[in-house]
């Protein structure tokens, strides 16, 4: 079954959840959020679901925010701008907050709003073309997505802060390093891969999965996170710089800011 650039399929006890919008790479698009939301309250509402698996069709996973979205948001209030953050990240809390194991399988790029939704996810398996970016410092922004919560937990809070003001792209080999993926599997091996460790959790007792879930999360800091973020984005939408880099990007010129190389 496909809704609005998401494909929900179930094998099993599984259910697969593929962004497939070749037009945008998968991104973030109105239409893509709305397919993804439908996805999850399909999960939700299906008992016998045991697991997700993630992935993203045409080559990448997520290229992150839809940027003629972002564009035209910029010309929006500041209340209507965090209104228009709560809905993205409402969709995000329900992915995190799922009482059901998430498997995302990344091949390809998961930049921006791309990579946190691979961080959602409770397990990251990645191809060696995976390259994930928190591009947001590139275009003006700050984080988002819970990427302020997910990301500290997962590299510590020195690394998030690199990852997030350098905005440089990390390699599948990098990923495995700093935990953000788990395991890297050639294109072929991909998704087997997932399907089958979303296979095994059908035999795992639901009510202890969901408590494992819901012990490790704490949802006050996610809260909060999401709430500065929306409110920061919020400003930052505003801004010259940020609008000056999507122009940039539009009219396919280099963005302003650079992270440094490092020396050899």
């Amino acid at each position: 079954m496909s809704e609005a650039g998401v494909r929900f399929e179930r094998q099993g006890s599984t259910a697969v959840v593929t962004l497939d919008n070749p037009a945008t790479r998968n991104a973030l698009t109105p239409e893509l959020k709305e397919g993804l939301a439908a996805a999850i309250a399909k999960v939700k509402a299906d008992p016998e679901i045991r697991a997700v698996v993630l992935t993203g069709a045409n080559g990448a996973f997520c290229a992150g925010g839809d940027l003629r979205g972002i564009a035209a948001a910029g010309q929006l209030e500041s209340d209507a701008l965090r209104a228009r953050m709560h809905g993205t990240h409402a969709i995000l809390r329900e992915l995190l907050t799922l009482d059901r194991p998430v498997i995302a399988a990344v091949d390809g790029a998961a930049y921006g709003a791309g990579f946190s939704l691979a961080l959602a996810a409770d397990f990251v398996l990645v191809t060696p073309r995976a390259r994930f970016s928190m591009v947001f410092m590139r275009m003006g922004l700050v984080p988002d997505c819970g990427a302020t919560y997910t990301l500290p937990r997962v590299v510590g809070a020195q690394r998030a802060r690199e990852l997030f003001l350098s905005a440089r792209e990390v390699g599948a080999q990098e990923a495995l390093s700093l935990g953000i993926a788990m395991e890297q599997h050639e294109a072929d091996r991909l998704l087997p891969r997932a399907l089958a460790l979303a296979d095994s959790f059908a035999a795992a007792s639901p009510l202890a999965v969901s408590l494992v879930k819901r012990i490790a999360l704490d949802p006050g800091a996610l809260d909060a996170a999401l709430e500065n973020e929306a409110n920061a984005q919020a400003l930052c939408f505003q801004t010259t710089p940020h609008r000056q880099a999507v122009q940039r990007f539009f009219d396919k010129q280099p963005l302003a800011f650079q992270w440094p190389l490092q020396e050899e």
